[in-house]
């Protein structure tokens, strides 16, 4: 399938000349952006273990053959990371930034490395696998990579996400290329979860007709619903975002819901997935539509998925979104979005506070005009702080940067 590239230039003189509307209000507390890698790298992500720990990992490219799996751990809230370590055996490593390089450490100690690889054939030349590696002495030794799916009928599983079940065990969806039969489209989507110390087990179909080419989320809530969101697509044709929800522990799921009506009619890749965070008012989701009224939305839900709000624009020309509630329950999407700056294009970082009790909204940018930084990814951090990193083109080839925002200086 065609990969469909929205960054057309003219499409992003219109976009980025209207975005120059939009003005920057207060602005937050920044620390100066601290570089996570000196070789080049891309692809950053970002997560939380179960003590607090902010735990990044990302592709470190040793040249233009070869690409690692990195992970760092952050052990002063955000301030600083150690040194990178490397996975061994992760120089099959498929750079992606929607099929991003990710991490979860469980409540034992454990930590899981999990990325991409390609794995084409002549049925899908674009098809890929799925490996993880697993650590049990905190990043010092990791057993051998492991394929995530054995099943020789699953010859394409992308587009991952990975959090904590309620028992301690990590639970995994991804999109897969097994059908139910001929008649479906798209990919299904799948769900497993660990066993001890066994890897990953179980797995299985819980959803069909999935667009094939957009990154899923998988939310745990402190109630035990287990939350997924995908691309899905409809009659045939619409490419919606959709929603599910297990209360059972995922052995079953709901019936996915569309979080929004968008009705984008495309048989193309958009390669731009959703977010997903929760905190006491609800469940609350960020995500790109090319459809009428094309950008970057925000909805909520305050009946686990029920019924949804009206969706409310949060960037006419973003897309890549990300999002996290704070500890004191503010909610932060995070985006790229095109910027002219002279006779030139380049991209910067937008972020949004929704505050708690829907007072307001503040909007501003973490990156200037003449500089492109992309695929931002966000974690909650203490005190209502949050720490956002992304990938800047330079010279030199793509870096990774961080900034710890306090967002404590913005307003209700």
């Amino acid at each position: 399938m065609k990969t469909i590239f929205f960054q057309i230039i003219t499409g992003f003189v219109l976009l980025a000349s209207s975005c120059n509307t939009i003005e920057k209000q207060t602005t937050p507390d920044l620390a100066n952006a601290r570089q996570l890698d000196s070789f080049p790298a891309s692809g950053v992500y970002l997560a939380k273990d179960p003590h607090g720990n902010t735990l990044a990992s990302w592709v470190r490219s040793i040249n233009d053959s070869t690409s690692v799996f990195c992970v760092a751990i952050s052990d002063d809230d955000g301030a600083s990371f150690g040194e990178p370590i490397v996975v061994p055996g992760s120089d099959n490593i498929h750079p992606h930034a929607e099929n991003l390089p990710k991490v979860i450490r469980k409540p034992s100690g454990e930590i899981i490395a999990l990325w991409g690889a390609a794995n084409p054939s002549p049925r899908n030349k674009y098809a890929g696998a799925v490996f993880y590696a697993q650590s049990f002495d905190n990043g010092k030794s990791w057993s051998s990579p492991k394929p995530l799916v054995k099943d020789t009928a699953g010859n394409d599983q992308r587009y991952y996400d990975v959090a904590l079940m309620p028992d301690g065990e990590a639970g995994i969806i991804w999109l897969d290329n097994r059908r139910a039969d001929d008649r479906q489209v798209g990919s299904s989507l799948y769900f497993a979860r660990t066993s001890g110390n066994n890897g990953f087990t179980g797995e299985r179909a819980i959803s069909r007709e999935c667009c094939q080419c957009c990154r899923t989320k998988l939310l745990v809530e402190p109630d035990g619903n287990i939350h997924v969101l995908y691309r899905g697509i409809i009659n045939d044709s619409i490419r919606d975002m959709v929603h599910a929800v297990s209360n059972n522990g995922g052995q079953t799921f709901s019936a996915p819901r569309r979080i929004s009506s968008d009705n984008w009619v495309i048989n193309a890749c958009p390669h731009t997935g959703p977010a997903m965070a929760s905190n006491a008012k609800g469940l609350h989701f960020a995500w790109y539509t090319g459809g009428p009224g094309k950008g970057c939305y925000y909805t909520s839900s305050n009946d686990n998925g029920k019924t949804y709000g009206r969706r409310d624009s949060v960037s006419s020309s973003g897309s890549h979104p990300q999002m996290a509630a704070l500890t004191g329950g503010d909610i932060i999407i995070t985006w790229d979005e095109p910027i002219v700056a002279g006779n030139n294009i380049h991209k910067r970082i937008g972020v949004e506070k929704r505050s708690a009790g829907y007072t307001g909204n503040k909007k501003y940018f973490l990156t200037g005009d003449t500089s492109t930084c992309v695929y931002p990814v966000i974690v909650p951090l203490k005190d209502n702080n949050a720490l956002v990193a992304y990938t800047q083109e330079t010279k030199e080839g793509k870096k990774l940067y961080y900034r710890k925002v306090n967002f404590k200086s913005i307003g209700q």
